[in-house]
């Protein structure tokens, strides 16, 4: 059977090299009794691999036994996998035969093995080797045919160093390794699986099939992806039920895609500094020019209006460190101390400050001209221009993402 047969009899979507060779390899070792060991992220479909095994493997016609290793509470798991004998515990009634050997010459899928504790690491590992197993409470050896497909989504090499998994028995499992790639990098893929889960959730709601307009492919496809292929058929489902309209944009796409943890500039006060990028940097020097130039702005109201002011630590060095700006790297030497209006008579003919109104005046024209959310709407809309309304090229003009530049253009309302 070729691949792309197996693709058809499986309902397995996609072209993306990575996902085609880790099929590859489960059809070359199908027909052979090699144990296989699936890795990948959570949600990338590994269960898939161990079924197509199986099916086109001489035990097709035996037992196929899927068995969450990390779902069985640790005191029953050897009970659940290896039986046990009336008696050998609290409210054992009867014998019970485990999945060993209910699996006898068919095929048994270990998913999230690495969760198992290491006491039935040594029986499995026993059982890979010789075929043989012990019912917990016996004494009675029983011999089995099974094939073993394991899968994981944990490193297994930090498992390992951790003492959590034993060396011996990862090699034995991953005779042959197949990874799974995780959805991000199978652009190609993303749009194809959104279009069969999309006709998929139709058919079971019995509503016609939602589509995406341009920009919500372009959104989709430069999404991260964390949950892989099962936050995608989840967020399909969600759109197809909730969304009355069928042609489903990027903004309404962005609502429904949670946060990528990404500081945008406007809150770049509360970001670290060890993160900050050259755009960033430039956005928080407004910010602060913009808070000193406010303080500054009380202190020459206050003392205009004839009255004596005491400076604080925090006002004497704005004013320090903007005289020393305006005066090439120069200190005044202001430190606390009390300014009576004669003490800034240069800056009474610099600003002249003919009544309150002016001064409000001056105050709002400085406000808005460093306002940091009229600041960030003009850069939108210039890289917008500049890639004619291409917002993927946009978004990454700006060194923000998508979801991020979607979001922004409906709050600043810049609407086609």
């Amino acid at each position: 059977m070729n691949l792309q047969q197996v693709k058809q009899r499986f309902g397995i979507i996609g072209n993306a090299p990575l996902l085609n060779r880790a099929l590859e390899v489960a059809i070359q070792v199908a027909p052979t009794d090699i144990s296989v060991l699936v890795t990948g992220e959570s949600g990338t479909g590994k269960e898939i691999i161990p079924q197509v095994i199986h099916q086109l493997s001489a035990r097709k016609h035996g037992e196929y036994i899927a068995v969450n290793c990390g779902a069985i509470p640790e005191g029953t798991i050897d009970s659940e996998l290896f039986g046990h004998e009336k008696g050998s515990f609290t409210g054992a009634a009867g014998s019970r035969q485990g999945y060993f050997e209910v699996a006898n010459g068919g095929t048994i899928f270990l998913d999230e093995v690495a969760e198992l504790p290491m006491q039935t690491q040594v029986r499995l590992l026993r059982v890979l080797e010789t075929g043989e197993f012990i019912r917990v409470g016996s004494s009675k050896v029983i011999k089995t045919n099974v094939r073993v497909v394991a899968a994981t989504n944990e490193n297994m090499q930090r498992a390992i160093a951790s003492g959590k998994f034993r060396e011996d028995l990862f090699y034995r499992l991953s005779t042959v390794p197949i990874p799974l790639p995780p959805l991000r990098n199978r652009e190609e893929d993303i749009y194809l699986l959104f279009r069969k889960f999309a006709s998929d959730f139709a058919d079971k709601y019995r509503m016609p099939s939602i589509r995406l307009n341009p920009d919500a492919v372009n959104l989709l496809n430069a999404y991260t992806w964390p949950g892989n292929i099962r936050q995608l058929k989840n967020l399909v489902e969600q759109i197809s039920v909730i969304e009355v309209a069928r042609e489903i944009d990027g903004i309404t796409l962005a609502s429904y895609l949670p946060a990528e943890n990404e500081k945008m500039p406007s809150l770049i006060n509360e970001a670290s500094s060890e993160n900050f990028s050259e755009r960033e940097i430039m956005y928080k020097f407004l910010f602060d020019m913009k808070k000193d130039l406010s303080e500054l702005k009380k202190i020459v109201i206050d003392i205009a209006r004839g009255g004596e002011i005491d400076l604080n630590s925090d006002q004497a060095a704005i004013i320090n460190r903007m005289y020393q700006e305006v005066n090439n790297g120069q200190h005044a030497n202001i430190h606390n101390t009390r300014i009576l209006p004669p003490a800034i008579e240069p800056l009474k003919n610099d600003y002249p400050l003919e009544n309150e109104h002016t001064d409000f005046e001056v105050h709002e024209e400085v406000e808005e001209s460093l306002s940091l959310e009229d600041r960030e709407k003009e850069l939108i809309q210039k890289a917008l221009e500049k890639h004619r309304g291409k917002r993927k090229y946009a978004a990454a003009e700006l060194g923000i993402s998508e979801r991020t530049l979607y979001r922004k253009i409906k709050e600043y309302n810049l609407l086609e």
